[in-house]
């Protein structure tokens, strides 16, 4: 695979970026101007670019447009600041891929940097039916319902609402639905919603108007008008700004539409299916999600099952993703011992097949033999879960009864905080240390465990996983 370029004038954000990727085993390029990687863009091809936007010399601006001039498919990923509303919307007219707005979280980057790789390799030097024709693995019961769900939609334009934890393979289903449906000679378009600044997320949906707005220098079409005649694919569709949801419930509602600063009705010929791995209901209740819309959407809706409810997947999916690796990076595919197959089949995998995807991958790479044993699993994997006393809460009752009985005072503060460093260290370690997945397992907004984190003395001694 070649490797993702980096270009910041700013030596600690291309750190972070060096440190997150080769965590991560991403192959990586760093540059400190676009001159550089200019020049290396005429011998060299990255699998991902990520600039900055402003720097010394020729400007990220300029890099995309060389970039997209001499690689039309490569994917790039323009950073900036909050405030440069004008060169974001700039960049996206120019081709970007996404933009990423500082200050960014690194697990978000990392995610977008590897949503973006699979981009590009899809669309590269595999045949046109590989491109077309992702597939989907699945022998378990709850699988083949969802192949039969497919299959029973293969004629229908409903809207269709997917659910499932993340990694569950929601935009997989999604573009097979498309492909099996009578829009499939119509284009296929993807958005994250929870990727994008609300403050662009409108434009991006709907397109603009010349002059909408400060750098809106010329007319530009939206996703929906992109999708025209085929699918438009709403990922996490749980986390649209109110306003928004407005907007597309009206789409949804008459087929209809307008570009930003524009005031002629554009008719939307288009099936919506929408994602989330968010409980919808739930935020229906607490006011998060408009009633109307959550209807609107979910006339159809097609639950994916997390890993753990599919474990006899499990070998079926390690074997392809190793077989797929070893052809990535031109390697002998290596195979899982009966021993090592059995205690994965017992991982719980949180992060569902893309946590067992990336396994595979990070094993092609780093495990030292071609037959994979239990030892060879990385240690976060292999760790020990010490046994819960039989009753934590009478121990519990009983150190606190000790406590008071010695006079001491501000006993729950000190309890409190005890509890919350265990919950959120453990959650931590099992996340490999990513804090968006540690927060949506604990329960817990992403800002609230930063606070917690730092209140808390966690990781003191370490970088923090955000850069400003």
């Amino acid at each position: 695979m070649k490797p993702v370029w980096i270009i910041d004038d700013d030596r600690s954000i291309r750190w972070v970026f060096e440190k997150a990727l080769a965590r991560e085993n991403i192959a990586f390029k760093t540059f400190s101007s676009a001159q550089e990687a200019l020049a290396a863009l005429d011998t060299e091809t990255p699998q991902v670019v990520v600039s900055d936007i402003r720097m010394p010399g020729e400007s990220g601006l300029e890099l995309l447009q060389r970039a997209k001039a001499l690689h039309a498919n490569l994917p790039v990923i323009i950073m900036t600041a909050y405030s440069d509303l004008e060169s974001a919307v700039t960049a996206f007219q120019g081709g970007a891929y996404e933009y990423l707005p500082k200050p960014f979280d690194v697990d978000h980057a990392v995610e977008l940097i590897r949503r973006a790789m699979e981009e590009s390799m899809r669309q590269e030097s595999v045949p046109e039916e590989a491109q077309a024709a992702p597939e989907i693995l699945g022998q378990a019961p709850a699988m083949q319902e969802v192949f039969r769900a497919i299959g029973r939609l293969s004629q229908s334009h409903a809207t269709v609402l997917i659910t499932g934890e993340s990694g569950t393979g929601k935009e997989l289903v999604a573009r097979a639905l498309h492909r099996h449906s009578p829009r499939a000679g119509k284009p296929f378009i993807a958005i994250n919603t929870a990727a994008i600044p609300r403050e662009l997320l409108e434009s991006e949906l709907f397109g603009h108007e010349r002059g909408a707005f400060t750098g809106a220098q010329a007319q530009r079409r939206g996703r929906f008008e992109q999708a025209e005649g085929g699918t438009f694919f709403l990922d996490e569709i749980g986390d649209m700004p109110p306003e928004l949801q407005t907007r597309l419930l009206r789409v949804l509602s008459d087929g209809h539409f307008y570009r930003v600063g524009g005031h002629q009705p554009i008719k939307a010929n288009v099936r919506v299916i929408a994602a989330t791995h968010q409980d919808l209901d739930a935020r229906v209740k607490q006011g998060q999600f408009r009633d109307d819309l959550f209807h609107r959407l979910n006339v159809i809706r097609l639950r994916l099952p997390s890993l753990r409810e599919r474990r006899e997947d499990v070998p079926l999916l390690a074997r392809h993703f190793l077989a797929r690796s070893a052809r990535e990076l031109g390697v002998e595919a290596k195979r899982l011992s009966e021993a090592t197959l059995k205690y994965l089949v017992a991982q719980d995998f949180p992060g569902n097949v893309r946590q067992l995807e990336n396994l595979c991958h990070w094993l092609t790479v780093m495990a030292p033999s071609v037959t994979i044993e239990v030892k060879d699993l990385p240690s976060e994997l292999r760790a020990e879960v010490a046994p819960a006393p039989a009753n934590w809460v009478a121990a519990l009752e009983k150190e606190v009864e000790t406590l008071l009985d010695r006079g001491e005072t501000g006993v729950m503060d000190e309890f409190t905080r005890r509890f919350e460093k265990a919950l959120i260290t453990k959650a931590l370690a099992h996340t490999g240390g990513r804090r968006i997945e540690a927060s949506q397992r604990l329960g817990l907004g992403r800002n609230t465990l930063t606070r917690k984190i730092q209140e808390l003395g966690i990781e003191s001694d370490k970088k923090s996983d955000s850069i400003k």
